[in-house]
C-alpha cells in the first residue's frame, strides 16, 4: 500500500497540478474565512452558522465546532505559535480560543459594529481588527488592552493584515481606498485609490514590498509599497474576488470569487496559472498554509476543501528559511529589489493559457467521508468544570475602557507553556442568575454608547485637524503670491 501524507492520503507520485486531498462539511452556512495552523496539525474555518469549527488533519480524528458567538463568524485567524485561534463576529466581539475540546475561549467587545477581520502580528503579543464602525483597532493580545483606533476610513472596513515584521498594518473598506498605517507612529502613510469597486480583501506578500487586493469589481491588483505604484492588474473573476492568500514563496497568488472559482496567478510571469472549479456556488474564502504545501477554500455550498499545491518546486523547509530573513528585515544580508513581483516574461512573448481543473465530482465522492462532528464551547461546560485562577495579576477590567465587563463567573484559560494570551472566560457559565445578567447587559450597553461617542470625536478632532492644515497650506500660498519680486 502507498505510503500516506500528513492528511492520511496516499502519496503515490508526485502530481505537477493541484491535487483534492480533504473534503470537510460541518457547517450550517457558508464559510467566511479559513486558516492552517503553523504546525499543520489543524484547519480553522468560521461561517454564517455562528460557529468556529476546527478540523484536525490526522485521519478519523473528530472535528470541533466551537459554540459562543451569537451572530455570523466573518473571520478566523491562528496566532503565531498555534495555540490560540482568533475569531471576529457580527456579534461586536472579538474571541480568542483555545482550540482543545475543552472549548475554552475569553470575549471581549471590540466594536460598535460587525468586527470583518482579525490579524494577529508576527509575535503574537497584538490583534488588529476592521469593522462596520469605519475603524482599525490595535489590541495587546496578553492583556487584552486596548492600543489605538485608525479612523481615516470613511465607509466599512473590510480587512486589516500586519505586514511581515508586524511595522505596517494595511486596510481597505467599501470606501474604495487601500490605506498603509505606520504602527508606530500611528499615523496613514499613503492612501491607494480603487477607481473600480469595492476593497474586499488586501494581504501582504512575504517580503513585505507588496501588498495584493481583491476587489469587488472581479479585479486582483498588486502595489509595491516602496514606490507607491501598481505593479499588476488582473481582470480575472466574473465576479466579486473574495479573498486572497499569497504563496510562502512569493511567486504564486491564491484568489476566491463569487463567480464560483479559484484562481491561482504566477507572479513572476504576471499570468493566471490555473482555475480551479470545487465548490457548488460562491467560493468566498481560501488560504494557503504557512508552507505553501497547501491550501483550502470554502464556500457557499457550506463545505471546506483542502487541496495539495504540487506545483511549486521549492522544498517547503527551503522557503520557510529563505523567507525567515525577510520578517526581520535588519538581520537581512541585503533587501529586496523592485524586480521581486513584476513580470518576467520576455516582451512580445504570449502568456500562455490557464490551466483548468475540475475536482467538482471527485468533491462528491468525499462527501461520505467527512469526519465526525462534536459541538464544544463554554456553553456546554458548568462553572466547576472550568478552573478559577485567584492569583491572576492581570490589571483590573475597569482599566480596559471598550472591554465588556464579564466579571461574574469568569474561569481562566490555561496558557503554561504557550504564547501570552487571555486570561478572561465569556459570561455564559449556566448559573449566571437572570438578574445579574441583565444588569450586565445594561452596563455593556452603556460601554457602546461610551465608545460610540469616543469614535466620533475621534472622527471630528481628524477633521478638525486636517481643515487647520488647510488653512495653514493657504496661507503659506496667499504669503507667497504677495511676497515681492527681488
Amino acid at each position: 500500500m502507498a505510503p500516506r501524507d500528513k492528511f492520511g492520503c496516499h502519496d503515490e507520485k508526485f502530481k505537477e497540478d493541484p491535487s483534492l486531498e480533504r473534503h470537510f462539511r460541518g457547517h450550517r452556512d457558508t464559510v467566511t474565512s479559513v486558516d492552517f495552523s503553523p504546525v499543520m496539525t489543524q484547519l480553522a474555518s468560521g461561517s454564517m452558522d455562528s460557529c468556529l469549527m476546527v478540523w484536525n488533519f490526522k485521519p478519523k480524528m473528530r472535528a470541533y465546532r466551537f459554540v459562543g458567538h451569537k451572530d455570523a463568524v466573518m473571520c478566523v485567524s491562528f496566532s503565531p505559535s498555534g495555540h490560540l485561534v482568533a475569531s471576529a463576529s457580527r456579534d461586536k466581539t472579538v474571541r480568542l480560543w483555545i482550540p482543545s475540546v475543552k472549548g475554552e475561549s475569553t470575549v471581549f467587545k471590540a466594536h460598535t459594529a460587525t468586527v470583518r477581520s482579525v490579524d494577529f502580528s508576527n509575535d503574537g503579543q497584538t490583534m488588529c481588527t476592521a469593522s462596520d464602525d469605519k475603524t482599525v483597532k490595535l489590541w495587546t493580545v496578553h492583556r487584552q488592552k486596548f492600543i489605538c483606533s485608525l479612523t481615516q476610513h470613511s465607509n466599512w472596513v473590510r480587512c486589516a493584515k500586519f505586514s511581515p515584521d508586524s511595522r505596517l498594518v494595511v486596510s481597505c473598506g467599501d470606501d474604495k481606498l487601500i490605506k498603509l498605517w505606520d504602527r508606530q507612529s500611528r499615523e496613514c502613510v499613503h492612501t491607494f485609490h480603487e477607481i473600480g469597486g469595492c476593497v474586499n480583501h488586501v494581504d501582504f506578500h512575504p517580503s513585505g514590498t507588496c501588498i495584493a487586493s481583491a476587489n469587488s469589481d472581479g479585479c486582483v491588483k498588486v502595489w509595491d509599497v516602496r514606490i507607491n505604484k501598481i505593479l499588476q492588474h488582473h481582470a480575472a473573476h466574473a465576479g466579486s474576488v473574495t479573498k486572497l492568500s499569497f504563496h510562502s514563496s512569493g511567486n504564486f497568488l491564491l484568489t476566491s470569487s463569487e463567480d464560483g472559482t479559484l484562481k491561482i496567478f504566477d507572479l513572476l510571469e504576471g499570468r493566471i496559472f490555473y482555475t480551479l472549479h470545487g465548490h457548488q456556488g460562491p467560493v468566498t474564502a481560501a488560504a494557503f498554509s504557512r508552507n505553501g504545501e497547501f491550501f483550502s477554500s470554502g464556500g457557499s455550498d457550506e463545505q471546506v476543501l483542502v487541496w495539495k499545491t504540487n506545483f511549486d518546486q521549492l522544498s517547503p523547509k527551503d522557503v520557510l528559511s529563505a523567507q525567515r530573513p525577510r520578517e526581520h528585515p535588519d538581520t537581512a544580508l541585503s533587501g529586496p529589489t523592485v524586480d521581486d513581483i513584476p513580470p518576467r516574461r520576455q516582451k512580445g512573448r504570449a502568456p500562455a493559457s490557464p490551466i483548468n481543473l475540475d475536482a467538482r465530482k471527485a468533491v462528491k465522492s468525499m462527501q461520505d467521508q467527512a469526519p465526525p462532528v462534536t459541538d464544544v464551547g463554554p456553553a456546554f461546560f458548568t462553572s466547576s468544570q472550568v478552573r478559577i485562577d485567584s492569583s491572576s495579576t492581570r490589571r483590573p477590567m475597569e482599566d480596559d475602557l471598550e472591554m465588556t465587563s464579564d466579571r461574574e463567573n469568569r474561569g481562566d484559560l490555561d496558557l503554561d507553556g504557550i504564547d501570552p494570551g487571555p486570561r478572561t472566560q465569556p459570561l455564559e457559565a449556566k448559573s449566571v442568575p437572570f438578574q445579574l445578567a441583565q444588569f450586565m447587559d445594561q452596563i455593556a450597553g452603556q460601554l457602546d454608547i461610551l465608545t460610540q461617542t469616543v469614535s466620533l470625536l475621534e472622527q471630528r478632532l481628524t477633521m478638525t485637524e486636517d481643515k487647520l492644515r488647510e488653512c495653514l497650506d493657504s496661507q503659506q500660498q496667499i504669503r507667497l503670491q504677495i511676497q515681492p519680486t527681488k
